[in-house]
């Protein structure tokens, strides 16, 4: 089943980023259209931030993820008030792609 989901891990204190806002974009020709969005939960998770898992279309997708209000719950400041990670969507397998970050640096990957 094809879906897209998210967790975000604070490097810096070793937990998980709870109450994230994270918005999922589709691009469609030269636009950005919203196709879905959440808030982490306790362990940093969104477990799928689209409505249609099955006929996810394949193409160029973008995750905002809102990390300037997290970093003040944690009373820190932060180079990055937020980060947009964009992928491709090219096959018909789950597309987790997980954050970690720290108040100056951030990294993403592939995950499972």
């Amino acid at each position: 089943m094809t879906g897209i989901s998210t967790h975000i891990l604070d490097t810096a204190c070793g937990h998980p980023a709870n109450q994230v806002s994270v918005i999922l974009y589709r691009q469609v020709e030269n636009s950005w259209v919203e196709a879905g969005q959440g808030i982490t939960n306790d362990d940093g998770r969104i477990n799928s931030l689209t409505t249609d898992e099955v006929n996810l279309p394949k193409g160029v997708y973008k995750l905002d993820f809102a990390i300037q209000n997290y970093f003040r719950r944690q009373q820190q400041k932060c180079f990055y008030p937020a980060v947009s990670v964009i992928f491709e969507v090219s096959d018909d397998r789950h597309h987790h792609i997980p954050l970690l970050i720290s108040p100056f640096g951030y990294s993403t990957y592939r995950g499972s």
